[in-house]
């Protein structure tokens, strides 16, 4: 596969994955007025203050959570949780807020959980396409921000995620975010024009990465409450749209275990790739885990490789190394002969669990 021949990238693409994630800028934006325009405010949450806030949702309707949580955990002075299971933790109850994500709006685990929540009398709001959790949504009286629907879960993190900020900034809980969305959209556009499929191979890093990792196993390692959602996301994607293997940790706990495993089998450990992801705002001591451990990986994987984010605000470094990701994983799916879009594993579970 020329990952240079528009024509081949057209064919290998049917459902346009591509064209989705390079349109991540626009949907950001998008997402904004959106959110600027759902009608909710603070008297939703009534008299008592929110002790805590829970995302609950699955899959590419579960990250916008996790990323959210990490651009809020330096200005929320109330836990975020995200939830990905069926039921929710016991101390959901009526004093935290459950943002119900379910991209398509049929999640099972999703619908359980809101079920749950609606029990315990927690205050919600969902946050969906339109299907199940649209219709008991409005049977129930809860608000709901609707987002357009027509793509894959994945492939909607400007919407969820904004989405998701949006309903905070609406219910008073955080600060608006006006700037950093204005931001995020800037540099992700900047990242995007240097990274899209018209940006030949030799000038385009998203191109580079994917080809050092065709026949390659990733291992993506970040900063746990930093860069840690970045790293999940590269292994989803690689997942999902690449049809691959990949695997994800944080420091400082892998230098606590993970890193002693980097001896057999020694065979399989040449064909992994270590991605380091990294960010000007990094603790000092996990810089130092950073730079000791790539060097210590060295002769043992194939290569140690490293990115760093860009952008002032949390938010738009966050969006900036995820979108690198992302178009790595749809051009490694070309590679491996992969059409990015379907999940046939993931269609036929839901077949056998219906």
């Amino acid at each position: 596969m020329d990952l240079d021949n528009l024509e081949e990238i057209r064919k290998a693409d049917p459902s346009d994955m591509l064209g989705l994630v390079e349109g991540l800028p626009q949907q950001c934006g998008k997402a904004a007025e959106i959110a600027a325009a759902f009608k909710l405010d603070k008297s939703y949450l009534g008299k008592g203050k929110i002790s805590n806030i829970l995302v609950t949702g699955l899959g590419g309707s579960a990250i916008g959570g996790d990323l959210v949580r990490t651009c809020l955990l330096n200005e929320l002075k109330i836990p975020v949780i995200v939830n990905r299971f069926y039921h929710l933790p016991k101390f959901v109850r009526k004093k935290t807020l459950v943002v119900a994500v379910s991209y398509s709006g049929n999640t099972e685990e999703t619908l359980s959980a809101y079920a749950e929540a609606k029990e315990r009398k927690a205050k919600i709001v969902g946050l969906t396409t339109g299907g199940k959790l649209t219709e008991y949504c409005k049977a129930d009286g809860i608000p709901f921000l609707q987002i357009p629907g027509g793509g894959s879960p994945r492939a909607s993190l400007g919407y969820q995620a904004i989405g998701l900020m949006g309903i905070l900034v609406k219910l008073g809980l955080v600060k608006d975010k006006t700037a950093e969305i204005s931001e995020s959209v800037e540099v992700l556009g900047s990242v995007r024009d240097e990274m899209k499929r018209s940006v030949p191979a030799d000038k385009n890093p998203a191109k580079k990465l994917a080809m050092k990792l065709q026949g390659k196993i990733p291992v993506i390692y970040a900063s746990q409450d930093l860069t840690d959602v970045a790293a999940l996301r590269w292994k989803d994607q690689f997942n999902e749209n690449s049809k691959a293997f990949a695997f994800n940790n944080v420091f400082p706990e892998l230098n606590h275990n993970e890193i002693v495993g980097w001896e057999f089998p020694a065979h399989m450990l040449k064909d992994m790739v270590v991605v380091m992801i990294r960010d000007k705002k990094e603790n000092p001591q996990v810089k130092k885990r950073f730079e000791i451990t790539g060097n210590l990986l060295k002769g043992a994987a194939s290569e140690v490789l490293e990115y760093h984010t860009r952008g002032k605000s949390i938010m738009a470094r966050l969006y900036s190394i995820i979108l690198l990701g992302d178009l790595t994983s749809v051009y490694l799916a070309f590679l491996n002969g992969a059409d990015p879009t379907p999940v046939k594993r993931i269609e036929e579970l839901k077949k056998q669990l219906a």
